[in-house]
């Protein structure tokens, strides 16, 4: 598909990273006012919420954008959102009659405020990337172990905190925990001393499920609304200590940074790749039936506290052995519903290379190669006041499909109102 051309110059540009073909969903304010649902638009955002209200838009019954978050949009399902769509499309294409009926809605997306898109209903994090699965494995049980025994044939995830996760912008402090070393004989109580991030993607669902009903594969596919850069950050060490029998708890739950934009599955539909060559069968729930992953390059990017900042690992979202459908898919396989507003992770995207690692977990294997940022620094995991930086883009005909940044800053460690010992 090439470039769709708009009126806003801006949205032309081949690096754009809103373009008329993208049109992201995201919650926005100007200059203090109140938060409105936003459509990026080349360097504008387009407010939805005050077009709802002239009536120039309307896809229900009742006002669905009244609210700052895309929820009420996203239950509506895939006949509103592409209504939608097209609307949009109508308004901001090149040569419109609307030009001077939609000025007035459009804002500098550089004097704009940022806010969660949308209100999370539930948080899922997978571990779907064979590469960074494999090389956490060869370093905890040796390389003739690295994948459990169900690794293969069953996308394997945990239940993580909805109230933790927060826009990019937003500081996230060092946790405590309990941490014990293998000399250790008892646990302590102490800040985190092995703070990691990790590189994700994070699929959005809008449809819900019925209780009781698994889905299929394609009607999966279907219900997801869109995606964003997801940093799933995670404490190395309060994990290892905590995590047997029944997974990660404290140690997922600091927080997990979302990128301010919604890239809509539609706008996505051109940059669908196969899957990974499986090796061995999916059970048929599970098995792939089209191109369900995608052509996103991945990048992260670390500034120390006064530092330069320096790219550390690039990867592509289409590196995953299961796509967010049969996650989704396999979440709703034992009745459990899905509700507009449920975020999956797909874990952790690693490649082949060291450069391609996902987290610092393996991009230092375990501490043991330390990273070198240049100038005298170094890092084995992250440090108080490290900005840590997420970006993707889709790169298509003569455009570009662009989430915004997924930027985290690390903060000292809150003292609990209690002594650590």
């Amino acid at each position: 598909m090439p470039l769709m051309p708009s009126w806003i110059e801006a949205a032309n540009a081949p690096d754009c990273p809103f373009p008329l073909n993208n049109l992201p969903c995201g919650v926005f304010s100007v200059a203090g006012g109140p938060r409105h649902c936003g459509v990026a638009i080349g360097d504008r955002i387009l407010d939805v919420t005050a077009m709802e209200k002239a009536e120039l838009i309307s896809l229900a019954d009742r006002p669905v954008l009244d609210k700052p978050e895309w929820n009420a949009v996203m239950a509506l399902g895939p006949a509103a959102w592409e209504r939608l769509r097209h609307l949009l499309i109508g308004f901001l294409r090149a040569k419109s009659d609307l030009q001077t009926t939609i000025e007035p809605y459009l804002h500098p997306l550089a004097s704009a405020e940022m806010y969660m898109p949308f209100s999370v209903a539930e948080y899922t994090d997978f571990y779907a990337s064979k590469q960074h699965a494999t090389n956490v494995g060869t370093m905890f049980r040796g390389k003739d172990n690295a994948l459990p025994p169900n690794w293969l044939h069953i996308p394997i995830g945990y239940n993580g905190r909805a109230s933790s996760v927060v826009v990019s912008g937003t500081d996230v402090f060092r946790p405590w925990g309990q941490l014990k070393g293998p000399q250790d004989d008892a646990p302590r109580f102490a800040p985190c001393e092995r703070f990691d991030f990790e590189l994700e993607m994070g699929a959005v669902v809008g449809t819900p499920s019925r209780y009781g009903r698994p889905v299929t594969l394609a009607e999966a596919d279907a219900m997801i609304f869109g995606y964003v850069l997801l940093n799933d950050w995670s404490a190395r060490d309060i994990q290892a200590w905590e995590y047997q029998p029944l997974g990660p708890f404290q140690s997922k739950a600091t927080a997990t940074t979302i990128s301010p934009w919604i890239v809509t599955r539609a706008a996505l539909e051109p940059f669908r790749v196969d899957a990974p060559e499986r090796e061995v069968p999916l059970l048929p729930y599970l098995q792939d039936s089209g191109p369900m992953h995608y052509n996103i390059e991945l990048e992260v990017e670390l500034t120390p506290q006064g530092g330069a900042p320096k790219v550390i690992s690039r990867t592509n979202f289409r590196e995953l052995y299961y796509s967010a459908a049969q996650q989704l898919a396999h979440h709703t396989s034992a009745g459990g519903p899905m509700r507009a507003g449920d975020l999956l992770g797909s874990g952790t995207v690693s490649g082949d290379t060291r450069e391609s690692r996902g987290s610092l977990l393996e991009l230092s294997w375990g501490g043991k190669e330390p990273l070198d940022l240049g100038s005298g620094v170094s890092r084995s995991f992250l440090q108080d006041n490290d900005r840590v930086t997420l970006r993707g883009l889709a790169r298509g005909d003569g455009y570009t499909i662009g989430f915004g940044d997924c930027s985290g800053t690390l903060r000292p460690a809150i003292a609990p109102p209690w002594p650590a010992a």
